[in-house]
């Protein structure tokens, strides 16, 4: 056993564990799927405004296999599905899965057969993140539920990996509609 009060003041000692949680928390490198208007506001995290760098999370890659974290925003097609669900068996291990808006989680408002109702079905999704769109800052909260996750936990051993399956509360509330809704000419 090391006496710590003994080390110079130059040591500093950790466990290997924190100091790689760390180090993957502070780097994650998204990988976009972006469909619709849920990627425009994808697009606008990472602008200036919002600043994604703040979080490690600027370097957004369009190569799966240096990518890991996924976040697919918007709608997803029948015909899409396939090519997604390549796109996230090529991404390197540990990944992590953000659904961001209502299309990519519920299908949204399109009740279709050539629309995905949720892209759960078919791959395992750590955070959803609500909204259509979801504001930019819904999308920082999905990505800061993920690096705590990260920090605290880490990463299980390779086959017993459960999706996290967290759903990001919204911080602010709509303001009210400026006329009253009426379904023919009657009050709803």
């Amino acid at each position: 056993m090391i006496d710590t009060q003994q080390l110079p003041d130059i040591w500093l000692t950790t466990q290997l564990k924190k100091v790689v949680n760390w180090s993957r928390r502070n780097s994650l490198w998204p990988m976009p799927f972006a469909t619709a208007c849920c990627g425009i506001e994808l697009m606008a995290t990472a602008s200036s405004r919002y600043d994604l760098a703040r979080f490690g999370a600027e370097a957004m890659r369009f190569s799966p296999r240096q990518s890991d974290l996924m976040i697919v925003a918007g709608r997803v097609a029948i015909k899409m599905m396939p090519v997604l669900q390549h796109i996230y068996q090529q991404m390197t291990e540990p990944k992590w899965v953000i659904s961001m808006g209502a299309c990519a989680s519920t299908g949204g408002v399109f009740d279709a057969y050539a629309t995905v109702q949720g892209i759960d079905q078919f791959m395992p999704v750590d955070v959803y993140v609500p909204g259509c769109p979801p504001r930019p800052e819904t999308l920082i909260e999905g990505i800061m539920a993920i690096q705590r996750i990260i920090e605290n936990d880490g990463m299980p051993p390779k086959g017993q990996r459960r999706p996290l399956q967290i759903a990001i509360e919204p911080s602010y509330k709509p303001s009210p509609q400026p006329i009253p809704l009426t379904i023919g000419g009657q009050p709803a």
